[in-house]
């Protein structure tokens, strides 16, 4: 059995999208336990409790992601880094098509 793959967020090969309701973190990177395929991919935009994104963490800066990993690195045009928004309130906007979300994971870089 996969790793935290009791359940997923599917979203077809049309799309589809989720926002969290806020939540606080730690840690400096984000990670996610994501399944695309081929031509699949998600993206992954940080907002304040206001639904308002957050520069340098919008959708148009977010990296495009796909593959198949439990532990797959969430990237902005600016880097990976989101430890200067722990410890406040945001919400994860995540834009996916042909993808399965099973977790995200606030961490410590390695």
């Amino acid at each position: 059995m996969r790793l935290d793959g009791f359940v997923s967020a599917d979203a077809e090969y049309t799309g589809g999208e989720l926002t969290t309701p806020p939540l606080v973190f730690a840690g400096e990177r984000l990670t996610l336990n994501v399944d695309t395929s081929g031509g699949g991919e998600v993206k992954v935009e940080i907002q304040d409790e206001a639904k308002n994104p957050i520069p340098g963490h919008t959708l148009a800066d977010a990296r495009p992601l796909n593959g198949n990993s439990i532990a797959m690195p969430v990237r902005w045009s600016g880097g990976d880094n989101v430890g200067a928004l722990a410890g406040c309130p945001v919400r994860l906007r995540f834009v996916m098509n042909d993808c399965k979300l099973y977790a995200f994971q606030f961490g410590e870089k390695k």
